[in-house]
């Protein structure tokens, strides 16, 4: 069954927004606000360009916000400097999210928190969540169904928890922390040393701290350090699927895509930006404003301010040239054979004169008996259209059958 959504007009829909003005009919009534590619008639839509009015003509669009006046289009125009934030202020209309703001204060019947947890104001938790011991939680936080806050944590004011996150002992989050649902934080690193043969595992004592105003996606992995701090810093955002490894030290404002792994105490400067299937070596360092590439292989220290692409990684001027070459291969090893032909070509017309020269009467060698002498005659004797190793070579049956090109 889907949920009817009430039609709304455009000047109730922007009521108590600033910096907005209104070119056309300010009563038609929109029921959606959807971005383009998904927009019909009745939705209000947006665009960032005058180039994609024709789109919004195509789709039938009721309104749209853009940044500047459109001549010639039919649908109101909704005009503003932040065409992002009042576009988001019209998807929310439609479609509210409760977690937006708390708005109470609850504690569900079925949550298990100690006696000794302390929760602060304005806290809402949902059913199934337990708080161990000497757990302290802010005020204005979320933790959503299955939440696990393990002993002594420390969770600061507006964070969301969202379902099924666990958050190990001695893990400490600061303010306005966003964690998706799945996501484990302080979870035992992988290490081990080998005692009489067998692995054994390493201290786990550490602890991670996340400052504030981290994002962290589904499904993430974070461990704690092996005697110290595991940190994510301040601002950064983590995808889903990312695994940070025990001792990693992450910077400010990171930028860490689907999918990928930081090995063990490697350190990421600020404003560093890792694609998706990035991995790290264990002990990398990577400078301030590092770019590396989707599936890059990072297997040393990397200098900031650059872009990195490829496996192992190195600068993108570097990998262009590689990848430049790797194109050529098939021409180049054509190439190569030729000159291979050539230069056998070149030393089979030099052995005439080398043979001349040799042939010349040897006293000593008249002295020696005729039947021996005849053998290694024999065997030295080459037809005159005998073959070069390099022809030879190129006769020799391939494991894998090779068609060649057309010149």
């Amino acid at each position: 069954m889907t949920l009817e959504l009430p039609p709304r007009t455009i000047r109730e829909l922007l009521e108590g927004l600033d910096d907005v003005m209104i070119v056309g009919d300010p009563t038609v009534t929109c029921t959606d606000a959807l971005p383009l590619r998904d927009a019909g008639p009745g939705c209000v839509t947006l665009i960032d360009a005058a180039a994609r009015a024709n789109l919004v003509v195509r789709c039938g669009a009721t309104a749209v916000v853009t940044a500047a006046q459109i001549d010639g289009l039919q649908c109101t125009q909704i005009i503003t400097s932040d065409i992002h934030r009042v576009f988001t202020h019209l998807v929310k209309a439609f479609r509210p999210r409760v977690n937006d703001g708390i708005g109470y204060a609850s504690i569900h019947s079925t949550a298990q928190i100690d006696p000794t947890a302390a929760i602060g104001g304005g806290t809402r938790i949902d059913a199934g969540v337990v708080i161990g011991p000497g757990v302290v939680i802010g005020d204005n936080c979320h933790l959503m169904a299955g939440v696990v806050v393990m002993d002594h944590s420390r969770i600061g004011n507006d964070c969301r928890l969202f379902p099924n996150t666990v958050i190990y002992e001695h893990s400490r989050i600061d303010d306005r922390v966003n964690i998706h649902g799945g996501a484990v934080i302080g979870g035992h690193g992988f290490g081990y040393r080998q005692v009489q043969g067998r692995h054994v595992s390493t201290a786990q004592l550490g602890y991670v701290h996340i400052e504030s105003d981290v994002d962290i996606g589904a499904n993430v992995t974070i461990d704690r350090g092996t005697y110290g701090v595991t940190r994510i810093g301040e601002g950064t955002k983590i995808d889903n699927l990312v695994m940070i490894a025990h001792n990693c030290h992450i910077g400010r404002h990171n930028l860490i895509c689907s999918q990928v792994g930081i090995a063990g105490s490697c350190t990421t400067g600020d404003y560093v930006v890792l694609a998706g299937q990035v991995g790290l070596a264990d002990h990398v360092t990577l400078g301030d404003h590092a770019v590396v590439g989707a599936q890059a292989g990072v297997m040393e220290n990397l200098a900031g301010d650059q872009t990195y692409l490829g496996s192992p990684a190195t600068t993108q001027r570097d990998q262009m040239q590689i990848m430049a070459v790797q194109r050529r291969l098939p021409e180049l090893r054509r190439e190569v054979k030729t000159l291979r032909r050539e230069l056998g070509n070149l030393r089979h017309n030099a052995d005439p004169q080398t043979d001349s020269a040799s042939a010349r009467p040897d006293a000593a060698a008249m002295a020696t008996d005729s039947r021996q002498a005849a053998e290694p005659i024999a065997e030295t004797a080459e037809p005159a259209d005998r073959q070069t190793a390099d022809e030879k070579e190129d006769e020799r049956p391939r494991c894998i059958p090779f068609r060649r090109p057309a010149a």
